[in-house]
């Protein structure tokens, strides 16, 4: 049809119809097509829990499909990467947690954990718990450092990896304590767990969610939750406070995207993550971990990766951590 207009007007002619394909595909419903969602740990863990459950409820609207990958290692940081340096264009999205605001005060990060990132929503909040392995002789925290002040630097203890929370978390606790425990690193809490429940290592800071069913079967002992008061699924858990330390670790977990998401993109993405976390099948599955549900908009989330990059910072000084 172009080809009997002048040169003008078929080069205007392809203009039009370039843009209307443009306007077209942005008036497109979005998704259309799969959206990756990184986790950068590895399966088993409370991260992985919540983007799993996140990605099955979005994928139950048809045309939508919300698929999960786990991309874990060096503090969670090589995930992390992949997803803020994807396009923004709301097909790789990153679920996190408390560990993301620890890295930026360890590492040397090719990324800014506040400019290249788009907050989407915060999910939840919740502890860690404190588990030991049955043979231990502690069933508190007094008689665990007690034990370890016996047996200085012949207990170990399990992280998700070098540098992330429960490595921390840990080493300000044996600070506290003046207690000098084993590092043994792994690439996520799942491994984590299940090595302290064989006895290769004798003491971890899990999740609740790869916790509570051990401890069911007597396969973990806990001895304390790292909330600010105890908590539902284990009632029965003093919090480190009660146990004479002054620390608290919330073990959140929230959505993020690359710096630059489209605002249509984020406000879908909100609005509907807050009305999965509104439906009590939500609640109730979460509340079994120990966590809560937490919603709200996207600003919401910023301020608190803020506070807790601030918080961190203080206790890596404190503690002479390093990454390696």
């Amino acid at each position: 049809m172009t080809a009997n207009l002048p040169n003008v007007l078929r080069g205007a002619a392809a203009v039009l119809m370039a843009v209307s394909a443009v306007t077209a595909h942005a008036q497109q419903p979005y998704p259309v097509k799969p959206v990756r969602v990184i986790v950068p740990f590895s399966p088993g863990g409370g991260t992985d829990l919540i983007a799993r459950l996140l990605a099955a409820k979005l994928s139950s609207v048809p045309g939508q499909q919300f698929v999960v990958e786990n991309r874990a290692g060096a503090g969670s940081t090589i995930g992390t990467e992949v997803a803020l340096k994807s396009p923004a264009d709301g097909y790789t999205l990153l679920v996190t947690g408390v560990t993301y605001t620890v890295s930026p005060n360890l590492y040397n990060l090719r990324y800014d954990p506040l400019a290249d990132i788009t907050p989407i929503i915060r999910a939840d909040d919740g502890p860690f718990v404190m588990v030991v392995h049955p043979s231990l002789p502690a069933r508190n925290v007094k008689q665990f450092v007690a034990l370890a002040k016996s047996r200085p630097r012949q207990i170990a203890y399990a992280t998700s990896g070098q540098g992330s929370i429960t490595h921390l978390s840990s080493e300000w606790f044996s600070m506290l304590a003046g207690i000098k425990l084993v590092h043994v690193p792994y690439k996520g809490t799942g491994q984590s767990v299940v090595d302290t429940m064989a006895g290769h290592v004798q003491l971890t800071l899990a999740a609740v969610a790869s916790a509570v069913p051990h401890l069911k079967f007597g396969r973990l002992n806990a001895i304390a939750v790292t909330a600010p008061k105890r908590i539902a699924p284990l009632p029965d858990i003093p919090t480190l406070f009660e146990s004479g330390f002054e620390i608290e670790v919330n073990n959140w977990h929230g959505m993020l995207g690359p710096r630059g998401l489209p605002q249509s993109v984020v406000d879908k993405l909100n609005a509907d993550i807050n009305a999965i976390i509104k439906e009590p099948e939500f609640a109730q599955r979460i509340a079994a971990e120990g966590l809560i549900p937490a919603g709200g908009n996207p600003e919401r989330l910023l301020t608190l990766i803020k506070t807790e990059l601030a918080n961190w910072a203080r206790v890596v000084k404190q503690t002479g951590l390093k990454a390696d």
